[in-house]
């Protein structure tokens, strides 16, 4: 990428492409075939947004004859379970389980030209048909119901030492720990704590991160399992990564959400002070990216409106990571790092920025950096 003028380069978070009426262009395979039209892309775009991140479970028989099941039909989990859908035969049948029936309607109406999909009654109904699972729900309340509810969650399901369930929510390392010890104990099978990375825009084109968290002797008997799905359904191959025992996938996608928080918060303020001193908000953004200062969330997720078209900043903040997401990421991240005994300084100070903007109503719902405006940026 040249930095030394402005470089045309694709937002993290960019606005679905329409077609116009006459098009005989094919929709994107993970398009609806509701998206047909402009009128009906705004139609599905708003039925998208009330869909909420809940429990489930999509099941299926893929190619590698291995019963796999997806929790969670929310921001993360829809893209995630439609890369599934698509990448079974067209004849297998995709089981899906949500808390919310209106979620699990909408995917099926939304997905089904891609093959056969039911809905189950319970993740303990989809654990029973199922040798694989991937859930990926709001936080550690909903993992534990979904794993251990003692008549809804897979440990009511049979009995199965060959079932390996990748858990790709954002918790606290000793609910994972605690939730895969208890499965292990009642033999329902291998948890591996699997959290992605990529947002939305990773997860609809099947390129995420994930960074996995399980012992030794389960890679060993697992890993072309959990390869097949992780790097050939849900993530970039080059990006799946083996850290060891369980709960280490997690304490990385923390150490590494830290990271994002802060660089978002301190690039916020740092091109605050500087355009109010007086220098060209696009010049100094170019200045910033061509030197020390760089960072990912400069480049795809500029704070500043107007310099980034596609940023979702110059969409007055809608779309990408809710603000009201990011306490809840730094606070485990700060409650991980105190409880090791590590200092975290810039961290604390960062949660009550986060946390403050949360709380203003104007900003919920709007992507983190929106935290540009909390601190009056120039617009």
């Amino acid at each position: 990428m040249q930095l030394l003028r402005k470089p045309r380069r694709r937002s993290s978070f960019p606005r679905p492409r329409r077609q116009s009426q006459t098009s005989n262009k094919p929709p994107h395979p993970l398009q609806p075939r509701s998206h047909h039209g402009r009128e009906n892309a705004r139609h599905h775009s708003r039925r998208r947004r009330r869909i909420r991140l809940h429990r489930y479970a999509p099941l299926h028989q893929p190619r590698h004859r291995i019963p796999l099941t997806h929790p969670g039909l929310g921001a993360m989990g829809t893209p995630m379970a439609a890369n599934i859908r698509l990448k079974l035969p067209a004849s297998t049948t995709l089981h899906i389980h949500d808390a919310n029936a209106s979620a699990s309607a909408a995917f099926c109406a939304a997905y089904s030209f891609h093959g056969p999909i039911t809905i189950a009654s319970s993740a303990a109904a989809v654990a029973t048909h199922a040798h694989t699972l991937i859930s990926i729900v709001p936080g550690a309340a909903d993992v534990r119901s979904v794993y251990l509810d003692p008549l809804t969650g897979v440990v009511a399901a049979p009995a199965n030492g060959d079932r390996v369930m990748l858990e790709c929510s954002t918790i606290d390392v000793a609910t994972t720990r605690e939730v895969g010890g208890a499965l292990a104990a009642a033999g329902r099978g291998t948890y591996v704590d699997a959290p992605v990375s990529g947002g939305v825009p990773g997860a609809v084109a099947g390129r995420l991160s994930i960074l996995l968290g399980m012992a030794a002797d389960a890679e060993a008997a697992f890993r072309s399992r959990v390869d097949e799905v992780a790097g050939g359904m849900l993530g970039d191959p080059a990006k799946v990564f083996y850290l060891g025992g369980l709960g280490n996938g997690l304490a990385a996608k923390l150490a590494n959400n830290y990271c994002a928080g802060v660089f978002n918060l301190v690039t916020a303020e740092a091109l605050n002070f500087g355009i109010r001193a007086g220098v060209d908000k696009e010049e100094l953004v170019r200045v910033v990216l061509a030197s020390t200062g760089a960072s990912f969330m400069l480049e795809k997720v500029c704070p500043v409106p107007g310099v980034d078209p596609e940023a979702p900043s110059s969409r007055d903040y809608e779309g990408g990571f809710r603000v009201e997401m990011m306490p809840k990421d730094i606070g485990l991240a700060v409650q991980m790092a105190e409880g090791l005994g590590a200092k975290v300084e810039t961290g604390r100070a960062a949660l009550r920025v986060y946390e403050e903007a949360a709380g203003v109503e104007e900003l919920r719902g709007r992507d983190a950096s929106c935290v540009y405006r909390f601190l009056g940026g120039p617009e």
